[in-house]
């Protein structure tokens, strides 16, 4: 089977001088009584995103967010006081001061939890407008859509709404790829749990297909051994035979892309996506945490990006470089007029199963 490949969400580990600052200088005067010149702003060093993704880690509390500027190769963090700036820019990452909290911001997603989990919408934290952006798919409209605007209107500017032309589903379609009985999905990661061979694909796909082959009305090669969808949106799946199985990722251009590790996404992350239907594509990471409410039931936590995806794409790998990072959940849109897509984090999957990348 040619398409095993697992991106293998970047674990981004950062060497010990990659985040060093440069010192500030104090400069001694001969005059008595002269006074020290004023600290200068520590200049930055310009980090790499599985770098800045490291850092990010290590800044979450007492900021409002963060987000990678891949153009200047830096990672801005979110404050609201200068006391928090000081130790942020004290870590290496460029401070910017913003007026929503990340406390305030996660009430205003809770409260659009309770009182407009409407399918057809998602939300999630966007750092770069200090908002909590909701996306409302053509679906929504009339009673539906006066109830989404009334809500997002309690919660002042911390909410911004927006309106989707396609509409929020998961991406299971027929085709190629990894098969079941009428349904096809795209395999994401190949992974190894208590020394066996596994692979991890979309929940809404394990529902679905409970026997796997690599071609359509081939023999088995894998069962689903479990699937959470909705909620999260993963499964895993046992490889019965001897069917190869790589870390690795189908760049669908006779290559592949060697999957060593997982990581955790960051905002401004640049990304890429391969998937049976569309094949390989990339964006960006625009949101975490980020919640979509699909007709079958609401995902959490999920990664939301620019990258476009299409039926049949579903439990495809999310990757950087040799880091997998989610499994194709669903989203709007396709890849000729571009969409937003939804992805389930491989590490909280990883993590569920007892597994491990290879």
């Amino acid at each position: 089977m040619k398409h095993r490949r697992i991106p293998n969400r970047r674990v981004v580990v950062a060497g010990a001088g990659a985040l060093a600052l440069a010192a500030t200088a104090t400069v001694a005067l001969a005059n008595a009584n002269a006074t020290p010149a004023p600290a200068r702003t520590p200049v930055l060093a310009k980090l790499t995103s599985a770098a800045a993704s490291t850092l990010a880690s290590h800044l979450k509390t007492d900021t409002a967010g963060s987000f990678y500027d891949a153009k200047a190769k830096k990672l801005v963090v979110n404050v609201v006081n200068k006391a928090q700036a000081r130790a942020v820019r004290a870590k290496g990452a460029e401070a910017r001061l913003v007026e929503h909290t990340f406390a305030q911001l996660d009430s205003a997603r809770r409260t659009l939890k309770s009182k407009a989990t409407i399918p057809g919408t998602s939300w999630g934290i966007d750092p770069q407008s200090n908002k909590v952006v909701v996306t409302a798919d053509r679906t929504v409209k009339g009673t539906k859509l006066d109830r989404l605007a009334k809500v997002a209107k309690s919660l002042g500017d911390k909410v911004e709404v927006r309106h989707s032309k396609g509409e929020f589903k998961p991406f299971i379609g027929g085709g190629d790829a990894i098969w079941g009985s009428g349904a096809r999905c795209s395999l994401g990661f190949n992974v190894v749990k208590d020394g066996k061979p596994y692979f991890l694909t979309a929940g809404h796909c394990g529902n679905e297909i409970k026997s796997w082959s690599d071609k359509q009305g081939g023999s088995a090669i894998a069962t689903t051994e479990d699937s959470k969808f909705p909620g999260d949106d993963f499964s895993l799946a046992k490889y019965t035979g001897d069917t190869p199985h790589p870390s690795a990722v189908d760049l669908y251009n006779g290559s592949t892309q060697k999957i060593t590790k997982a990581a955790e996404a960051t905002v401004g992350e640049k990304v890429q996506r391969s998937g049976s239907t569309t094949q390989v594509h990339g964006g960006t990471v625009k949101a975490l945490n980020a919640s979509v409410n699909y007709q079958e039931g609401t995902v959490e936590g999920l990664i939301q990006t620019d990258v476009c995806a299409e039926p049949g794409d579903s439990g495809g790998a999310l990757f950087d470089g040799d880091a997998a990072i989610g499994l194709t959940s669903g989203g709007s849109g396709d890849c000729s007029k571009g969409g937003e897509t939804f992805f389930q984090p491989v590490p909280e999957a990883l993590k569920a199963y007892g597994a491990q990348i290879g």
